[in-house]
This record gives structure tokens, C-alpha cells and sequence, in this order.
């Protein structure tokens, strides 16, 4: 489709104004022109594998942006939750190292199924579960920067094994599913929080259990009653919907507009808007 010899040329040339126009064309070529590019990277020049890193980053960013967006709007009720959230990190960090991310969550349930089968009652089970994460893995919330957006992508909460509410929660929730433990999310208002049968604990606190004056007393920091509605599951769909939520909220308060308008097209795809 284009010479590559030409490429390397015009990538090296002395003048911006060359270089960012190529870029721009060569990222227009979208997935076309994605493997001849990769083919670049092997060359022993810094400045044009650089360039090329930059242009297939962005292609690939494009087209998770465009695939999120279908993806959304055919989000059912009962969806795969960590399926949505591993396309979020790629829309918002295309480089991340999906397949070797993977097969960490992958260990990990199986490190904690092994754990789990020599527990014999709900709260033991529980007690082994919070016990790998926040004391074995370390996940814990991050108070100190709650609003960096890198609490809510799954790539990253993995690696640094902090986040927010939500996001420690469906950690807990897709880890515990290789483990066939079903950790359910729980919608608190003012507190997004986690249930093991019918025993509820708080992620973000390093899976502390949660009795129910606990419970209100969050509730009641909301000026609101305790409701039975309060601490159904959450469906994914609306786990979905709060992961998008709470990226605007970020990227509003950041001035990001182009990522603000991403994240507002999606969720007025899944809002079937």
C-alpha cells in the first residue's frame, strides 16, 4: 500500500510540519497499514520508531474507541463486565499488555482457588479471599489520588493494585470468579461495595466486612434511609454505566474534552440513548 523506504525518509525529514502530516495520513490508513508499520519498529532508529509508535498507538486507540461504542449499545443487562472494562483500557491505554495482564488474573484465581478449597464456611471463604487480596496481592483504595483516572482501568489497577470503590470491587468480583466464588457488586449510595452470599465487605478498605449499622451509617452520610432495594446485586450493565460515570466526572474535572465526549457518546450508547 505505501513504500516503506518512502516512509523512513519522510519520517526523518528535517521539517514538523512533513512529519506530522505523514502521521496523519498514515494513521487515516487505519488497520490497512498496521502490519507494514509493526514491520518498522525493527529499525535501529529512535526517532522513527518513535513516530511509528506513536501513529500505530493511535490507530489502535481509534479503533477501540469505534468498537466501544457498538459494544455499549449492544451491552445487555447481564453483560461480561470484565470484557467491557479490558476494552476500556485499551481505548484509553492502546500499548497496555492485555495478554500478559491475562494470564496474571489468570494465577491469581487459580492461587486463591487452591486457597478457597480448604475453607469451610462462607465467612472462612471470604476471610481466605480478603486475606489474598489486600494482604497477599496488596490491592487497597488509593485515598491519596482518587480521581486519577488510572483507578479505573483494569490494566492499571492490576499493575499498581490500587483503585476506587468500583474498580476494587469487580477485581474482587473477576478474580473471585476463577476461583467459583460469586462476589456480587453492590450499588451503595455513597459507597460502591461487595457481597459474598449474604455477607457484605468493603473492598476499598481492604475487604473489611460490613455489619449493618456500618452500612447505614454510610448511608446515613447521604442524609438517606435504609432501603432492602439498596443492597440488591448490581447488574453489570449498571456497573458499566457507573465505570463511564465516574471517567466524565474525571475528565470534566480535568478539562479533557476530547475523552470527555468519548465517554459521554458511550454511555448514551448503553443508555440506549
Amino acid at each position: 500500500m505505501f513504500q516503506k523506504e518512502a516512509i523512513v525518509r519522510l519520517l526523518r525529514d528535517n521539517d514538523p510540519s512533513t512529519v506530522t502530516l505523514l502521521k496523519e495520513q498514515l494513521i487515516e490508513t487505519g488497520s490497512d497499514g498496521v502490519a507494514a508499520l509493526r514491520d518498522l519498529l525493527a529499525l535501529d532508529d529512535a526517532a522513527v520508531t518513535e513516530h511509528v509508535r506513536e501513529v500505530l498507538s493511535k490507530i489502535e486507540s481509534d479503533e477501540a474507541h469505534d468498537e466501544m461504542l457498538l459494544f455499549a449499545h449492544l451491552f445487555p443487562e447481564h453483560g461480561d463486565i470484565e470484557a467491557a472494562w479490558w476494552l476500556l483500557t485499551r481505548c484509553f491505554e492502546p500499548d497496555a499488555p492485555v495478554a500478559k495482564l491475562r494470564r496474571k488474573l489468570d494465577a491469581w484465581g487459580r492461587r486463591l482457588r487452591m486457597l478457597v478449597s480448604r475453607a469451610e464456611s462462607s465467612r472462612e471463604r471470604l476471610q481466605v479471599l480478603t486475606t489474598f487480596m489486600a494482604e497477599d496481592l496488596g490491592c487497597r483504595g488509593n485515598a491519596e489520588e482518587y480521581y486519577d483516572p488510572k483507578n479505573s482501568l483494569l490494566g492499571d489497577v492490576i499493575e499498581t493494585r490500587l483503585g476506587i470503590p468500583l474498580s476494587l470491587a469487580v477485581l474482587y468480583m473477576i478474580i473471585g470468579r476463577r476461583a467459583n466464588m460469586q462476589i456480587d457488586g453492590i450499588n451503595l449510595p455513597g459507597h460502591f461495595i461487595a457481597r459474598y452470599e449474604r455477607i457484605l465487605f468493603d473492598p476499598f478498605h481492604q475487604g473489611r466486612i460490613l455489619s449493618r449499622p456500618d452500612c447505614e451509617a454510610i448511608l446515613a452520610r447521604q442524609r438517606l434511609k435504609t432501603e432492602s432495594s439498596y443492597f440488591a446485586p448490581a447488574p453489570p450493565r449498571l456497573v458499566f454505566m457507573r465505570m463511564l460515570a465516574n471517567l466524565l466526572f474525571i475528565f470534566e474535572r480535568t478539562g479533557e474534552k476530547r475523552k470527555h465526549a468519548l465517554v459521554v457518546s458511550w454511555l448514551k450508547a448503553l443508555e440506549r440513548v
